[in-house]
């Protein structure tokens, strides 16, 4: 069953990892960051050893983004950023897990100081569409 790992977030100035650019991220210590970046990879190379992992991104600063609106005369371009809230997806990683306990579990590794971790179902072949 795939899901999909979003990752909302707010660095200032944007970068990744985002625990390096969140006010929450840098209120931690040196060590700290450095124990999670290395429990992190460990966490990467579980997916790919376990075949977990399908494919991951991380995406550019909300300011680059453009949004395309329904219109009855055609898509109106809106430029970013778009959403209203202070945290902005950061970037993703899809999954595909035996079960909806596993991918639970993995996505709980993924949430850090500053960001909000959502998963989600995929739609598409070998997804949950409920």
């Amino acid at each position: 069953m795939k899901y999909v790992i979003l990752i909302h977030s707010n660095p200032d100035p944007w970068g990744h990892p985002t625990i390096e650019y969140t006010q929450e991220g840098r209120a931690m210590p040196p060590a700290w960051r450095e124990q999670s970046g290395r429990e992190f990879d460990a966490l990467l190379r579980e997916l790919v050893d376990s075949g977990e992992f399908v494919t991951a991104e991380a995406l550019a600063a909300p300011e680059s983004a453009t949004l395309y609106r329904w219109t009855p005369d055609g898509a109106l371009a809106t430029e970013g950023p778009y959403a209203e809230s202070k945290e902005h997806l950061a970037g993703f990683f899809l999954i595909d897990c035996a079960s909806r306990e596993r991918a639970e579990a993995v996505a709980a590794r993924f949430a850090g100081p500053g960001d909000v971790v959502e998963l989600r179902p995929a739609m598409w072949e070998g997804g949950d569409d409920q």
